[in-house]
């Protein structure tokens, strides 16, 4: 479940608007929104995003997503 959170790349917000990314567990995310409002795989509201480490952006949710 873990890694089906995880993108293997940097995302910026622009690449949220209307998104469908791979996820390292081999599965499809999909994002949409603008602004500060975002959702993943229509349900999960992105809380706080963006946040800037040292080898990612990373976009706290605030549900646990599950693969198909």
């Amino acid at each position: 479940v873990l890694t089906y959170h995880v993108v293997g790349e940097k995302l910026t917000p622009k690449q949220l608007e209307n998104g469908t990314f791979e996820t390292l567990q081999k599965g499809t995310i999909t994002t949409q929104g603008s602004g500060e409002d975002y959702t993943v795989n229509d349900t999960s509201k992105v809380v706080c995003g963006n946040v800037k480490t040292s080898n990612a952006n990373v976009y706290i949710i605030d549900t646990v997503l599950m693969p198909k």
